[in-house]
């Protein structure tokens, strides 16, 4: 279908989503089934059937998406991948085994190298994925220089790290209007307006709550060292030396114990407002989004996110215990198989493969439900949130673009920097 072959669309509309959560969880089960039975290579179909199923339910103003990607692809692209990373990793592993200054800092290059492989496999496998949506019957797709994009995320990565978070609004700014300014939709270019500042100001409570107490649990540890003291105990070196050193500064002990409290009050804090730091990015990044005449903008809530985790942990309880009322009774059949020699061969392989069924189980079990809960609530929620206005532009694109290599796809896979 062409953008003929359609009624005009209205000027302003929504975005719905028509799948089925039971249908999408009992894709992922099968999936991790199937990830089983074939030691992990069945992902690549998992990964597309997903895609499918999200695009495919995601409607439009009336019309749904269309994923055309294909597992082969996919597949190709992971073993190319492989085949680019086996001998970087190699040359890494060589340089280390240098006493000298090449083995010093090959450890700390390699890091940065493949920090900027994975900023690169990010663009190029957002170019795959989006040359392969469709959308009444025209394809989206991405220009621009990867690479150019891969030194400027580890530009910005840098920076928010230096500045313990501080810069990440700009981060996302700069990243997103470097994105948006070259994807297209047909002919229909696309942009990113949303204020780095603004999403500053929504952030800075939360902020102030999660890295505060850090801040003030380093700064009771800096007024509580003697320093001249350190050095002395650093210097005579031994196994006592937080003894000496208390013994030295007598408010270090108190300092450490206040730095644990601070250091777990951060911990929870970051677990509780995660949920609404994730709202809020999420509903600043879709209001920002623009495709010529058409704008977007999010009324995602807060609570619904916060529901999504709650559902979350909901079932993974459940999951919890029903995989300890199972385990009981396993445990005693791999016993009696593997016998009562605590010495014997087969008694480590039986007990080593249980073990390791297990582990993969619970695994692919908690990854299943955050599938099923967090992230398809997040697409959900997120979707129809959405309000777009502007979309008689529609009407009047163009077919361009054409399809791209799954290589960045394949790289993303093997660094563990991909997603949907």
């Amino acid at each position: 279908m062409t953008s003929t072959d359609v009624s005009a669309p209205a000027t302003t509309g929504g975005v719905r989503f028509l799948g089925s959560r039971s249908a999408y969880f009992q894709l992922l089960v099968r999936g991790a089934l199937l990830l089983m039975v074939t030691l992990g290579i069945y992902r690549f179909w998992l990964a597309t059937d997903v895609r499918r199923f999200l695009w495919s339910n995601t409607e439009v103003a009336g019309e749904s998406l269309e994923y055309t990607g294909t597992p082969f692809e996919l597949l190709i692209g992971f073993l190319a991948a492989i085949a680019i990373l086996i001998p970087v990793y190699a040359v890494f592993f060589l340089a280390a085994l240098d006493l000298g200054v090449v083995g010093q800092f090959s450890s700390l290059f390699g890091f940065a190298l493949l920090a900027l492989l994975g900023q690169y496999a990010v663009y190029r496998a957002r170019r795959y994925r989006l040359t392969r949506t469709i959308f009444r019957g025209l394809r989206f797709h991405q220009s621009g220089s990867a690479w150019r994009y891969a030194i400027c995320a580890l530009f910005w990565w840098s920076i928010t790290i230096l500045t313990c978070g501080l810069a990440y609004p700009w981060q996302q700014e700069r990243l997103e209007r470097f994105k948006m300014r070259n994807t297209y939709y047909g002919d229909l270019a696309g942009s990113f307006e949303g204020s780095a500042f603004r999403l500053f100001l929504r952030g800075l409570p939360m902020w102030l709550l999660v890295v505060g107490p850090l801040i003030a649990a380093i700064g009771a540890l800096i007024e509580a060292v003697d320093w001249t003291a350190l050095a002395n105990v650093a210097e005579q070196g031994g196994d006592d030396m937080m003894a000496r050193l208390e013994g030295a500064s007598p408010g270090f002990g108190g300092a450490v114990v206040f730095a644990i409290l601070m250091a777990s009050l951060t911990v929870f804090a970051a677990a509780i407002l995660y949920p609404a730091f994730q709202a809020v990015v999420l509903r600043w990044w879709m209001s920002g989004l623009r495709f010529g005449e058409i704008e977007v903008s999010s009324r995602l809530k807060t609570r619904h996110v916060y529901g999504a985790y709650f559902r979350f942990l909901w079932w993974a309880l459940l999951f919890s215990l029903g995989t300890s009322l199972f385990a009981a009774p396993v445990a005693l059949i791999v016993a009696k198989i593997a016998g009562s020699d605590s010495a014997s061969m087969r008694r480590e392989i039986v007990t080593s493969g249980a073990l390791l069924i297990g582990y993969v189980i619970v695994a692919l079990g908690y990854s299943a439900i955050y599938r099923a809960t967090v992230k398809l609530s997040l697409w959900q929620l997120g979707a129809e949130s959405l309000q777009l206005s502007g979309l008689a532009a529609l009407d009047k694109v163009k077919s361009t673009g054409r399809p791209s290599s799954a290589l960045g796809e394949g790289l993303a896979d093997a660094l563990n920097v991909g997603g949907y």
